[in-house]
């Protein structure tokens, strides 16, 4: 049985402003509307869907200023992936937003080798009005192999309201990782990112890159690794994997960035199995806050570590403890 395509309506009024008079109609109402993109509002105004003193105009048709103006236009589907029954855990839910605890090894979006099976398709599964916003209301992303809390739009106005969060760095996304080596102290990585030189698959820190900040503290020590808490101010890809491993202190299990196994001497064996087993890497992102994007009021959403990683946690917090190693 097909699912059916949602459909839904932008109904919006306004009067445009006196002293918007000589600019382009989709420039201005793009202004009045800033839930909409300027080009989907131009779709819109070459399809007949939006008047202005009850005639329709042309995009780059300038405005005098003081007229009226009313859209009345049909929402597009913005995917075409398909729903598919994935569970999701739900941490946060209303009408306009929903966090989610991404489980360890669910892609985000529909791509190259992963045109199913994603969260995108577990989304649509669960609200098919999704299929309305792109990317399905996904605003920001997580490595296929990074767990923890994502942020979902359900609205037009959420997913824009989000979009301009993020950017403003008002989002608080706060993760926890286990990484390779005995921190004494926390800090801070300023290092700008961009892909690899050489290596399509990485990221890597160059002088051209992008602006990216990561401040890091310690929680626990153990005997060879660190468990830190990763506070970002943006939100590059493969952010704190790089960042970490610039300053020598990769996570475990990354064999991206130089993860490789390192086992504490004299280890039991239970230490060693959850060293040897972990085979991605230990992140999790553990904590989102951010301003509600219709009314305003905070929501800080915690996810719960998956298994794989408290095991691995609780191993080397016993094996500190046994060899009475742990400077916590």
């Amino acid at each position: 049985m097909s699912t059916p395509s949602p459909t839904s309506h932008a109904r919006r009024q306004a009067e445009i402003p006196l002293d918007a008079a000589g600019q382009r109609v989709d420039r201005v109402l793009a202004e009045l509307f800033p839930e909409y993109s300027r080009s989907r509002i131009a779709g819109w105004i070459k399809s007949g869907q939006v008047r202005v003193d009850g005639e329709v105009p042309r995009p780059r048709d300038a405005v005098r200023g003081g007229e009226s103006v009313e859209i009345d236009a049909t929402l597009e589907v913005a995917t075409d992936s398909a729903p598919e029954p994935i569970a999701l855990a739900i941490l946060h839910q209303d009408e306009h937003v929903l966090v989610v605890n991404k489980p360890v090894g669910l892609v985000v979006h529909p791509g190259a080798g992963n045109p199913a099976g994603t969260l995108v398709n577990a989304l649509l599964h669960l609200d098919p009005n999704l299929a309305l916003l792109p990317r399905a209301g996904i605003v920001h992303r997580l490595d296929k192999d990074t767990s923890g809390a994502l942020i979902v739009a359900r609205t037009v106005e959420a997913h824009t309201a989000l979009v301009e969060q993020l950017a403003a760095r008002d989002v608080h996304r706060q993760y926890e990782a286990i990484v390779n080596g005995r921190l004494i102290a926390g800090g801070t990585v300023d290092a700008p990112l961009d892909r690899h030189p050489v290596d399509r698959l990485r990221r890597a820190v160059r002088e051209d890159g992008k602006p990216a900040v990561t401040h890091y503290r310690v929680r626990e020590r153990y005997r060879i690794h660190t468990r830190i808490e990763c506070v970002l101010e943006t939100g590059r890809t493969h952010q704190i994997r790089v960042h970490m491993a610039h300053v020598r202190h990769p996570l475990v299990g990354d064999g991206l960035y130089g993860g490789s196994l390192r086992l504490p001497k004299a280890a039991s064996e239970a230490t060693i199995a959850a060293l040897r087993g972990f085979r991605r890497q230990a992140l999790h992102a553990e904590k989102i806050a951010f301003d509600h994007p219709i009314h305003g009021h905070l929501i800080e959403v915690i996810a719960p570590a998956p298994a794989d990683y408290q095991t691995l946690a609780q191993a080397l917090q016993a094996d500190a403890a046994e060899h009475d190693d742990a400077g916590h």
